[in-house]
């Protein structure tokens, strides 16, 4: 049978134990096994408290219920949701009372979503913004979802869409009437003008820096510099936890340690590398060759010095130097070519820092506030899509290989809102979900 035949089931909620647990079922066979625990349905969309037993008869819990028929449904099905104590006890009891139903069973990772969207209840767009949404770790990342989920991208990409075709209708028309006298060049003129325009809209978004897609995994911030200078003992300042080994000899830290923070509402990675110098043992040498390339990809690099005199070369890119120790005696050496002085044993000048650095993140996330682009499906969807108006636009291209350049391209948008030919990657996106949503 077909998974979608079936009525599904799962827990929705958090990690037991809990005050409240949440089992949702959704299918054509929801109203049947609510009868068969409950004793009836319950009025729609309004909470019934009911004593939950199982198929001897035995009680479960005394749990509240709610019953949303289809297709008024968060999955367009039949729906119910048993609100139990959130206990492992009685959630084992009465997954076992489901499964104890025919075509019933638990429910795959993403499923619900997959079922709402395969019955129209939200786009693909809008399915990665619920993806994106469960997964989001800062204020920014949160509000970048929502907007997604609200239909950011699908509302335009339907609006593209519906052009496109519009364009291609007039066009096919002029083919059909050709034998018309002047109806052909009537009809291809405005609908040129119309993909145009169209064409130039979507470049407008492709130029933006793709900083929608970076807010979804953040800004890196890579903290380098010669061995001892304090970068260990900044990030572990940075993250308010003792996360690197901090030790007075030099080369301690072999490997890229990496921590995740919330500036601002922007999500930051922070990264600490090894030490840059001069080295002849092979795993510092390692090291110091992740550090380096780290710190090339990074998209700011505090270069620690404490005023010592070193060989080490400073990477590429936007590096704010910081002077490291300035809680030391004699400090003043090489102040003036810092751009911070901290000391990351007392704190002086670190809320300074911080500040900095979130202000760079608001700053490089600025654009991302009305990005319609969050991920790279995206993109290359609305690329290809491009690319297939540009060719359509082209000075003497016959009308009937425009009609089929717009077709693609109507088929392309289509694809980025999974209304056409996307079983390839159905299995990949929602996949990703967890089990219950």
């Amino acid at each position: 049978m077909h998974p979608n035949d079936q009525t599904i089931f799962a827990l929705s909620t958090g990690l037991l134990p809990s005050a409240i647990a949440i089992v949702r079922v959704s299918g054509s066979h929801a109203g049947d096994v609510v009868d068969a625990l409950v004793g009836e349905l319950p009025v729609p969309r309004i909470a019934r408290r009911a004593v939950i037993r199982d198929r001897a008869g035995e009680p479960i819990d005394d749990a509240v219920v709610l019953w949303f028929p289809a297709p008024a449904s968060a999955t367009g099905e039949d729906v119910a949701e048993f609100h139990i104590h959130g206990g492992r006890a009685v959630l084992a009891a009465l997954t076992s009372a489901l499964a104890s139903f025919d075509n019933v069973r638990p429910a795959e990772p993403g499923e619900f979503t997959r079922r709402g969207f395969e019955n129209g209840k939200l786009d693909l767009t809008e399915a990665e913004g619920l993806d994106d949404l469960i997964n989001a770790d800062t204020e920014m990342q949160r509000r970048q979802a929502m907007r997604q989920l609200c239909g950011l991208l699908g509302d335009r990409a339907r609006q593209w869409r519906a052009q496109i075709i519009e364009a291609a209708a007039l066009i096919e028309a002029g083919i059909d009437f050709s034998d018309e006298g002047d109806v052909q060049g009537d009809l291809m003129a405005p609908a040129l003008c119309k993909i145009a325009e169209l064409h130039a809209e979507i470049t407008a978004v492709l130029s933006a820096q793709g900083r929608g897609e970076r807010l979804r995994d953040g800004l890196v911030v890579a903290i380098a510099g010669a061995p001892n200078v304090g970068k260990s003992t900044l990030l572990n300042k940075l993250a308010r936890r003792e996360v690197a080994i901090v030790s007075p000899y030099a080369g301690t830290t072999r490997d890229v340690i990496e921590v995740h923070l919330d500036l601002g509402g922007y999500p930051v990675t922070l990264i600490d590398t090894a030490g840059i110098r001069a080295s002849d043992d092979p795993v510092e040498q390692e090291g110091i060759r992740r550090a380096q390339a780290r710190a090339a990809d990074a998209d700011l690099v505090l270069w620690l010095d404490d005023g010592r005199e070193d060989a080490a070369v400073m990477p590429n890119g936007t590096i704010w130097r910081i002077r490291t120790k300035a809680d030391l005696a004699g400090f003043g050496a090489g102040e003036q070519n810092a751009r911070f002085a901290i000391s990351a044993e007392t704190g002086e000048g670190l809320g300074r820092l911080i500040a900095a650095v979130q202000q760079f993140s608001a700053d490089y996330f600025g654009a991302a506030e009305t990005s319609l682009i969050t991920r790279q499906r995206h993109r290359g969807m609305l690329q290809d899509a491009a690319s297939m108006l540009h060719r359509s636009i082209r000075p003497g291209l016959a009308p009937e290989l425009v009609a089929e350049e717009l077709r693609l391209a109507a088929r392309t948008l289509g694809r980025l809102l999974g209304r056409v030919d996307v079983e390839d990657v159905l299995g990949e996106i929602f996949g990703r979900f967890c089990i219950g949503k």
